[in-house]
């Protein structure tokens, strides 16, 4: 998958302008995109436009006017863009109230070492930043499905199936060696 340059990040008077159609566009990638893995954590799968849309929102909400700046953020999110044979996912723990930050936050330390790419009969560990590695054979098997995302976690037990779009679009960034 392409990675972002800095030439790529639009200058905030020009990504005014184009910024409702590209968070329309975001929103609707993003749909397809995120899964939910039970009642407070979800996936989102990375890609070059989710990644360059943080770094507008970024550069706009900071008012980052100088190419250093932006090229720190663009070097910061680069690391997400999968590369060929890998999937990048941010993991969100949707807790809404100070409750629920309190109850999860300290029971589910190291989370990000407990989710899983299940194929019909092998698995794939995530890493740190949630990179899924397949080898050749995996992507081909991914791209026949069924597919789950798993979360073992001892306090926090999720398998879910992919939808048919989630996993045509994630089939379709297996397969993209720009």
């Amino acid at each position: 998958m392409k990675k972002l340059t800095i030439d790529d990040i639009t200058d905030l008077r020009a990504y005014e302008r184009e910024r409702d159609e590209f968070r329309r566009h975001i929103i609707a990638m993003k749909k397809t995109r995120r899964v939910e893995l039970g009642p407070v954590m979800t996936l989102v799968f990375e890609n070059t436009d989710t990644m360059r849309w943080q770094v507008q929102e970024m550069a706009r909400a900071e008012r980052m006017l100088h190419d250093e700046q932006i090229q720190h953020e663009v070097e910061t999110y680069n690391k997400l863009i999968p590369d060929a044979g890998e999937l990048s996912a941010t993991l969100l723990l949707e807790l809404t109230s100070e409750v629920a930050l309190r109850e999860w936050l300290p029971r589910l330390v190291g989370i990000e070492d407990h989710v899983w790419i299940v194929l019909a009969e092998d698995t794939t560990a995530a890493v740190h930043f949630l990179k899924f590695l397949f080898s050749d054979g995996q992507v081909e098997m991914f791209a026949s499905g069924p597919v789950h995302v798993v979360v073992d976690h001892p306090e926090y037990d999720q398998d879910v199936a992919l939808s048919v779009q989630q996993h045509g679009v994630l089939t379709q960034d297996l397969r993209d060696l720009t």
